[in-house]
């Protein structure tokens, strides 16, 4: 039976993927900060599907205890799976350097902290998975959003490295980008319906990523098209704009 580790697990989007993976007859470790409130979670998935399910405590935020945690997972996971995140307040960041700091350690400096374990073990072993939930905020800074953006830039580019280099010791790593998400870190963003996914189609993504051994996922396809356009723009243009 093979282990799928969340990193991040109390959020709705790792709620999904925790779902989708316990109906495809996966056991699950659900790691979070003050882990007691996944006990319903744990509970349902064990009675429901019929697996496996922990659950551990982890601080994305606390990188000394990053090599600790991984070393006392048992089983070891075949899959490791990092959703946590932080969106934070842009405008508070811009004066605010604490803002800012947890900003870029919830989305990029713990993300590498502890997958860069995962990464070491999975070369060793020759097998495994990292899927990274990363964002298409990460492919162009805009005046809205550029800390939390240029976080995600960061781990997309810390994703492509590491793909790039575990690939020769049979270690896939995916980069999922969901754009727009239903969830409580967006409920008081007024978000366009269309581009919008819910965290069922994430999920969906993820599964289909580990199986299909895909590099990159938008996880509503016409994303990819409005980010090249995007990416696109003239900076001469591109500065002017209200975004």
């Amino acid at each position: 039976m093979l282990t799928v580790l969340i990193l991040g697990a109390a959020s709705e989007i790792a709620v999904a993927i925790a779902r989708k993976f316990a109906l495809k007859g996966y056991d699950i470790q659900l790691a979070a900060r003050d882990s007691s409130r996944l006990q319903p979670l744990e509970s349902d998935l064990q009675i429901r599907y019929n697996i496996v399910c922990s659950i551990r405590e982890f601080d994305a935020l606390k990188f000394e205890t990053h090599q600790v945690f991984f070393e006392g997972l048992n089983p070891k996971p075949d899959i490791t799976v990092c959703v946590f995140g932080y969106l934070g307040d842009q405008q508070l960041a811009q004066t605010n350097w604490n803002e800012s700091k947890k900003i870029i350690d919830s989305n990029y400096t713990g993300a590498v902290s502890v997958l860069n374990i995962a990464g070491d073990y999975y070369e060793r072993k020759k097998a495994g998975c990292i899927v990274g939930i990363c964002s298409v905020a990460g492919e162009r800074g805009r005046q809205s959003n550029y800390i939390y953006g240029s976080a995600k830039a960061g781990f997309m580019t810390y994703l492509s490295g590491l793909r790039n280099r575990l690939y020769k010791n049979n270690v896939h790593v995916a980069t999922i980008q969901p754009g727009f998400v239903y969830t409580k870190m967006t409920e008081n963003l007024k978000l366009p319906k269309i581009l919008t996914a819910q965290p069922t189609q994430v999920a969906d993504a993820v599964y289909k990523a580990v199986h299909k051994k895909k590099n990159v996922i938008y996880v509503k396809w016409f994303w990819k098209w409005i980010m090249l356009l995007i990416v696109s723009i003239p900076e001469s243009i591109f500065k002017k704009m209200k975004l």
